[in-house]
């Protein structure tokens, strides 16, 4: 569907989140741990506790998400970015996940990795957690956002 020519040359109005949080850290080890800290303690601020399914949920997506980043997305000297939004119905998190490298984009063929490979299960965690996820490229910049969408009522009752 294309969308509708904004009135007048405006830009089209996109609904504020409810709720929001942004941040950069540095494309390390530590800065992927201190995004996931804050995520969890973000929503437990928003009113999801830190032992409930959907905190444990997003900051799980979060965490692969932020390590990903640094692993496969790290440029040197350049930060990623964390957006974390709920969306204005309070039903939808979203998790994205900004870094600098544009020519390395997740597989888009994921298979299961030989039980004695320790890595490559991430994106295949995010899947199966996340209610959609996707990549989409920089608009202003090199680099890519990896995002994830978790509804809160799948989030509630545990199942993704």
């Amino acid at each position: 569907m294309k969308p509708a020519n904004p009135p007048h040359g405006h830009m089209p109005h996109h609904p504020t989140p409810v709720r929001e949080f942004g941040m950069r850290f540095t494309s390390t080890p530590r800065g992927a741990r201190l995004a996931r800290r804050l995520v969890s303690h973000r929503l437990n601020e928003w009113g999801c506790p830190y032992t409930t399914p959907a905190n444990e949920t997003v900051t799980l997506i979060t965490a692969e998400l932020t390590a990903n980043a640094v692993r496969h997305g790290h440029v040197p000297g350049r930060d990623f970015h964390l957006r974390l939004t709920l969306d204005s119905s309070g039903a939808v998190f979203r998790i994205e996940v900004t870094d600098t490298r544009a020519e390395r984009q997740p597989a888009t063929d994921r298979q299961i990795p030989p039980a004695d490979v320790e890595s490559g299960r991430g994106l295949l965690l995010v899947e199966a957690l996340a209610d959609t996820w996707g990549v989409t490229p920089r608009a202003t910049a090199p680099g890519k956002t990896v995002w994830a969408e978790l509804h809160l009522s799948a989030a509630i009752t545990g199942t993704p």
